[in-house]
């Protein structure tokens, strides 16, 4: 488990608009993470959150439809 699979994992968010939305639709921070465990990304609920932090960025979802602005 690490920050790189977090950076990973956003990276491929905002390349593939039709794999973000399944998780933009996520509102709970450990489902995200066990949805993207389940797809492969190796990484916990505190590495997310350190990355997203440290990028300036919040968990939460905006707008309808929801989107969340962590997508790097």
């Amino acid at each position: 488990m690490s920050k790189q699979n977090v950076e990973e994992f956003l990276s491929k968010g905002f390349k593939d608009r039709q794999f973000r939305i399944k998780y933009d639709n996520t509102f709970q921070i450990d489902v995200f993470v066990k949805l993207a465990n389940e797809d492969g990304f190796d990484f916990t609920v505190q590495e997310l959150k350190e990355v997203i932090s440290g990028n300036g960025d919040i968990f939460e979802s905006n707008g309808n439809p929801p989107k969340k602005g962590i997508w790097c």
